[in-house]
């Protein structure tokens, strides 16, 4: 299988920022709200924690371990981190320029006002010391830099201060440096009182506290400056497949590790001193291109509070109300109603109750005698957890796939592993270097079968998703679940729980396609049958919705499928190695992006296939790791209403975004999609008010 050449590939990480860049161009959105634009800003810095912690992380490993090697894309290691600072810095100068030029004035005119330390009046003063002196300064504790004060252990991005001194202290010693460090335990955000501030909602970040009031700390020394800095580390867990002997323990030794891994950012406030940033550079054995000087708070992520904080519904998104599951009220029992013919569930438009009341039911049925379960991201507080600890307390054969692994939910999943444990559930781990990262549930109900001759029988039921079982993110992300007792695809899920499970051969699946095996070769069969139908003279289209397409043997063959002329849409969120538009090589594909209120998660899969139009949902992304290395099912839309439902919702409404869609370039940069027709086409609003008018 050939592959494509590095200059037809696009550099994976500046990807990411250019997703990140369209993410925070919703906060310049005169169209969305201003706590919502406020939102978008702090998801920018959590994504970019998360590029550091990992991708920039990465790329650091690969430099120490393979200074020569090169990225997918050719380009040297030294090369893209260089591109990565430039770009970063970049991005991250517009976000605090957004942040203190256009979306905090807006929220001020609203009544959403953030209490500086130099804006602060004698009251206003008084109150935030009384709070230094109660709530702060016991728990703080300063720590001098000297010979016998070595510097001290920062955790992963905690907010930490950096102080230059002058003055002896009791001892005698001449005072310079010292480090504060800010405990997580205290609030980053507090409310002053509406009658001391003047505004509806006054807040003061912690940072000002601690810099307003520091010099307590240090009685008769004089506090030359106090600066905020903070250091983001590689958290990727390593975990040897070859010498564990129990994934969990393995894992549960590792996890306090991630707090101090090796330093891949840092970030200080721009009035920090030269002199102080090289030392602290050094400290943390960094480059200056690994420093990002803020006008601002070091953590934008916390100012996330205050949309929790302020109860404004002008300055948010109307709240959401998803509609019922039609076919759900057909009966109060829901598996006459699954049996009576498949589900779809198009969240977050529709309820993710209907997922929970399935489970539920399960979990109190007298009849239902198995249920097992695959379990990626679910939350600290899960329903879904819960109906499963009451179906084993209950008696039912419960089996549970956890997946330990899941970035940065490591602990939650630990923690409900034992609590399924206790409550008599079978938790297995799925198979070690392979993340289980399928969205599978399946329920086996003994049943009274035949007309005449009434005999039990065994019937199971499936429900299978693109989207975590999260009720939460099920209100944030778009997915689509389908409920089924289809007895193949019931076998077919029953067959991959059992490989996750045991041990065996790989079985044929009738119908669903299986990551590390099956699904892979599928879609270089279907991609290539589309290049063949092309050729031919007939129609021939593909039509793909993802997060991120990277997987180079797949944008190989849709390079070959476009030279033969097949009419290739692409949907992708977020990074896209792929370039369309090339003449003579990928003339035939456009790859857009959509950014909006949700998050765009579903996987759709469509292939014209002369007219038959084969559509697959799933979890997996065309990347790499979801091929290859990970767990994964697609899962095909047979009923024919379904799929044209599914090809309508999630395909053709965005393909005629005209408003909140991003047109990727053949350099990798996007533009706005800004259509000359006077009609606006916003997919997500389209899609909210369609179900929003559809009959319960």
């Amino acid at each position: 299988m050939s592959m494509p050449s590095a200059d037809s590939l696009l550099n994976r990480e500046i990807g990411l920022l250019e997703f990140n860049a369209r993410v925070l161009a919703q906060a310049a959105d005169a169209d969305v709200p201003a706590l919502e634009r406020l939102k978008f800003i702090c998801i920018v810095s959590s994504n970019l924690d998360e590029f550091f912690e990992i991708r920039v992380a990465g790329l650091k490993e690969q430099l120490r371990d393979n200074p020569s090697g090169l990225t997918p894309d050719g380009m040297s290691v030294q090369q893209a981190l260089q591109m990565v600072s430039e770009r970063a810095s970049a991005l991250v100068a517009e976000q605090y320029r957004m942040l203190t030029h256009t979306v905090m004035p807006l929220l001020e005119k609203a009544g959403v006002y953030i209490h500086l330390t130099d804006s602060w009046t004698e009251e206003q003063r008084a109150w935030a010391r009384s709070v230094f002196q109660q709530d702060l300064l016991p728990v703080l504790t300063p720590m001098a830099l000297d010979p016998a004060h070595p510097f001290p252990r920062v955790l992963n991005k905690s907010l930490n201060f950096i102080l230059e001194l002058s003055g002896k202290d009791a001892f005698g010693r001449e005072a310079e440096l010292a480090i504060v460090q800010a405990p997580r335990s205290l609030p980053r955000l507090l409310r002053m009182p509406e009658a001391l501030s003047g505004h509806p909602h006054g807040f003061v970040l912690l940072t000002s506290l601690i810099q307003g009031f520091v010099h307590e700390l240090f009685p008769q020394i004089s506090v030359r400056g106090c600066y905020q800095f903070r250091v983001t580390r590689n958290s990727d867990l390593f975990v040897s497949d070859d010498d564990i002997t129990d994934l969990r323990e393995a894992l549960q030794g590792e996890l306090p590790a991630r707090h101090f891994g090796d330093a891949v950012r840092l970030e200080v406030s721009a009035e920090t001193p030269p002199a102080l940033t090289r030392r602290l550079l050094v400290e943390f054995g960094l480059q200056e291109s690994d420093c990002y000087r803020v006008h601002g708070p070091v953590n934008l992520v916390r100012l996330m509070q205050v949309a929790d904080l302020v109860d404004n519904p002008s300055l948010k998104y109307a709240p959401l109300v998803p509609a019922p599951v039609k076919a759900m009220a057909a009966s109060s029992n829901v598996f006459d109603v699954i049996r009576s013919g498949d589900i779809l569930l198009h969240h977050p438009y529709e309820s993710f109750s209907s997922v929970l009341e399935l489970l539920q039911q399960a979990a109190r049925d007298p009849d239902v005698m198995a249920i097992k379960q695959t379990v990626y991201r679910t939350g600290n507080d899960s329903p879904v957890m819960e109906a499963l600890i009451k179906a084993a307390q209950n008696g039912k054969e419960v089996t549970v796939v956890v997946e330990l692994l899941a970035r940065f939910d490591e602990e939650t999943n630990i923690n409900w592993a034992e609590r399924l444990e206790s409550a008599g559930a079978h938790v297995v781990y799925g198979v070690v270097g392979h993340k289980c990262h399928a969205k599978m549930l399946l329920i086996v109900r003994r049943e009274l079968s035949g007309a005449k001759h009434r005999r039990v029988q065994l019937r199971r039921y499936a429900h299978l998703g693109t989207g975590n079982y999260h009720p939460r993110t099920a209100r944030l992300y778009t997915d689509f679940g389908l409920m089924t007792a289809n007895e193949q695809i019931c076998e077919d899920v029953h067959n991959v729980f059992h490989l996750m499970t045991s041990t065996g051969g790989q079985v044929k699946l009738h119908h669903l396609w299986h990551s590390p095996f099956t699904m892979h070769p599928n879609l270089i069969d279907h991609i290539r049958a589309e290049a063949r139908a092309a050729r031919a003279g007939k129609r021939a289209r593909i039509i793909a919705k993802m997060n991120a397409l990277l997987e180079p043997t797949i944008i190989d063959e849709l390079y070959k499928a476009s030279r033969a002329g097949v009419r290739i849409e692409l949907i992708v969120r977020g990074v896209c190695a792929l370039r369309p538009g090339v003449p003579g090589l990928s003339d035939n594909i456009h790859v857009r992006s959509i950014i909006g209120r949700f998050l765009e998660h579903h996987r759709v899969y469509y292939f014209h296939a002369e007219g038959k139009e084969t559509v697959y949902l799933s979890s997996a992304d065309w990347m790499d790791r979801n091929l290859f290395r990970r767990v994964e099912v697609a899962f095909p839309v047979l009923d024919k209403s379904l799929k044209a439902r599914v090809i309508r919702e999630s395909l053709q409404i965005h393909l005629r975004d005209n408003t909140s869609a991003w047109i990727m370039q053949s350099d990798g940069s996007y533009r706005r999609k800004r259509s000359k027709s006077k009609t606006r086409h916003i997919s997500q609003q389209e899609l909210l008010a369609r179900f929003s008018s559809v009959p319960g």
